[in-house]
């Protein structure tokens, strides 16, 4: 898969967005979230901080209700109708992104549509290799 090969590359993610309006508003989101630098550096970090990546649905410009949506990594949830699920949840979630390979599940709970998008994190060794880049 391209994204594994991704440089600097540590972690392949898919971003599934389930519960969307429409299959459009689902593919928007799911990109937002998989191109987002804070969400992927977050990936990186092993932080399951879930603000990002609501933030990133956000500012898609979708029309959500933050308040219905629910985040989980693999199938522990971290949000629960945008509220955090719990510390033990999290801590559940933070072993979960110390693995090579993991979901990030978004429902949105405004229809039955959903899209997924596959990405990678953001590492130190991106940066390096983009620093030092030139043409």
């Amino acid at each position: 898969m391209i994204v594994r090969d991704g440089e600097g590359a540590t972690k392949l993610v898919q971003i599934r967005v389930i519960g969307a309006e429409s299959e459009k508003t689902a593919r928007i989101a799911a990109r937002s979230v998989a191109t987002s630098s804070l969400v992927k550096t977050a990936f990186f970090g092993e932080d399951a901080n879930w603000g990002r990546i609501i933030a990133a649905v956000g500012y898609s410009g979708i029309d959500i209700d933050p308040n219905r949506i629910d985040i989980s990594f693999d199938q522990v949830p971290v949000a629960l109708n945008g509220l955090a699920a719990g510390a033990e949840q999290e801590a559940k979630a933070t072993g979960i992104l110390q693995q090579d390979e993991f979901v990030v599940t978004i429902n949105l709970h405004s229809g039955e549509a959903e899209s997924s998008y596959y990405t990678s994190d953001l590492s130190y060794e991106y940066v390096k290799i983009n620093a030092d880049y030139r043409t």
